[in-house]
């Protein structure tokens, strides 16, 4: 599989969230990592599309259509601040 970067997916967040989500600052449940969302590790072929934190590889984020609407699943992110500045 094809490793991006979440800018790759910027269009689709901004789709589902109403803004840019890509300077968005996450933070990893699993081992606490914060950086903004343009820098996760993006899988789009996997079964929907798969954000992976850069620092542990844990899931931070999947997103599936099914039919009209996205489901998007953030159980990996512990924070997530639209906007922010570190």
């Amino acid at each position: 599989m094809d490793e991006l970067d979440g800018n790759a997916i910027g269009g689709m967040l901004e789709e589902i969230f109403g803004v840019d989500m890509t300077t968005a600052i996450g933070t990893c449940a699993n081992c606490g990592a914060t950086g903004p969302v343009a820098e996760v590790v993006v899988y789009l072929h996997a079964p929907g599309t798969i954000a992976r934190c850069r620092a542990c590889a844990a899931v931070l984020m999947v997103v599936v259509r099914r039919r009209q609407a996205r489901c998007v699943d953030l159980r990996g992110m512990a924070a997530l601040v639209p906007g922010a500045a570190r």
